[in-house]
């Protein structure tokens, strides 16, 4: 059989595109990590930040000294969506590209001379992909694609399209088959996924997303459930009860806060205001040992001390136990890359450092706090007497342990808190 080499950049429904990718390839290639020895070498690209981009093309030219004769390069993804046949035109290299909402026209776009597949209005939610996945214990469930949110800052809604959900038979259908073969825990993949059920693409009953998961949780021999990301403007009070009372569902949970400040979450059309965020958060915080990661854009345009000072007294109210934060970046297509009022990088800077220094403090105090928890570990790895796995609120616990204690969920005293890691034994 063929090699392929394929790289992911960017967020958890690129890595499931990849398995897409991997497996509607897997009847002519087989995965290598050499690039010398692929006769197809793919990148999955992320359009976010322009750092991803920049990487993208940096990345071509590393890949075109390894190519080896007649192997082809590929890159799919959110920034073959938006930049579509300029790739090509940038690097000649290049044998193909095929957008974020393609994935299933691979072989289209491999049979096809220089093939430019960037149709974000290309359904295939009723497509049923072949099976790849790397985690034995766990994977990733499509549940929705695209997005209708107008967010002023962000690409996505112009490299994956109208948000389309999918049917929610084929969902149900697609973890069962998962669960007979071994999967504990599933995590359900949208851009805005407590939005489910706005729109399918054919005949379907009425359904939210809290009826989502009501169903899924029915799957006998299913233990654990995950879901990224929720959107603050749809966490309603049914939604969080949901969240709170199913035994199934891991009490963690990502809220992109964006901004603090309320004038700035309008600019940024975000549909909600500091104070219902934080309302949210107080309701969320009710919840045992819940833990709460967050995305948060610093400089963007227009931001006053004020605006970046109600971001800083939501951090410190809210007490993340993650938080990915980062400095605006215009991106292409999007409406506040137009703005005016762009903040200077180095005021930015600092108000980044500034956010990122609270962080850490308030990670500290959260470390010292998780000593002598005992948390259930759904332990995915061996490796020299020990066991590495995630609790069910997101940490990575490792613990002295053997390989009998693989995909089984053990409880775990914690000992000892370091970095992102907590480290526990397992109590028999």
């Amino acid at each position: 059989m063929k090699k392929l080499y394929i790289e992911t950049f960017g967020c958890q429904m690129n890595v499931k595109d990849s398995d897409h990718l991997i497996a509607e390839l897997s009847d002519e290639y087989t995965l290598t990590d050499n690039k010398s020895e692929a006769d197809l070498l793919i990148i999955n690209t992320c359009s976010v930040r322009e750092k991803p981009v920049a990487k993208m093309f940096s990345e071509i030219g590393v890949l075109k000294k390894y190519k080896k004769e007649g192997a082809k390069i590929g890159v799919c993804g959110c920034t073959a969506s938006h930049m579509g046949k300029e790739i090509i035109q940038k690097a000649p290299v290049v044998d193909f590209v095929l957008g974020a909402r393609n994935v299933s026209r691979i072989k289209e776009a491999l049979s096809t001379p220089k093939a430019v597949i960037t149709d974000i209005d290309y359904d295939d939610t009723t497509y049923i992909f072949k099976d790849f996945r790397t985690n034995p214990y766990k994977d990733f469930v499509n549940i929705m694609i695209g997005c209708d949110k107008k967010c002023s800052f962000c690409i996505v809604p112009k490299t994956r399209g109208k948000e389309i959900s999918i049917p929610m038979d084929v969902i149900l259908k697609q973890i069962q088959k998962l669960v007979d073969d071994g999967v504990k825990e599933v995590t359900l993949l949208g851009q805005n996924v407590n939005n489910y059920g706005k729109r399918f693409s054919v005949e379907h009953p009425k359904v939210n997303f809290t009826k989502l998961l009501q169903e899924v949780s029915k799957i006998d021999g299913l233990e654990r459930i995950r879901f990224t990301s929720p959107h603050p403007l749809h966490a309603d009070d049914e939604f969080i009860e949901e969240f709170a009372n199913n035994p199934k569902i891991c009490k963690y949970i990502h809220f992109p806060l964006q901004s603090g400040s309320t004038s700035l979450l309008k600019k940024m059309k975000r549909g909600y205001t500091k104070e219902w965020f934080l309302d949210r958060i107080e309701k969320l915080r009710k919840i045992p040992d819940i833990t709460i990661s967050t995305d948060i854009i610093v400089g963007f345009p227009g931001e006053s001390e004020e605006d970046f000072e109600d971001t800083i007294d939501v951090v410190k109210k809210s007490q993340f136990e993650q938080m990915f934060s980062f400095v605006y970046s215009p991106r292409p297509h999007t409406e506040a890359a137009n703005y005016p009022d762009q903040v200077d990088k180095e005021i930015a800077k600092n108000r980044l450092h500034k956010l990122q220094a609270l962080q850490r403090e308030i990670l500290e105090t959260q470390a010292k706090s998780q000593i002598g928890k005992i948390y259930k570990v759904l332990v995915e790895r061996f490796e020299n007497g020990k066991v590495f796995g995630k609790s069910d609120n997101f940490y990575s616990v490792e613990a002295n342990g053997d390989e009998s204690l693989l995909g089984k969920i053990v409880d775990i005293k914690i000992k000892e808190a370091r970095h992102s890691t907590l480290i526990g034994e397992v109590i028999k």
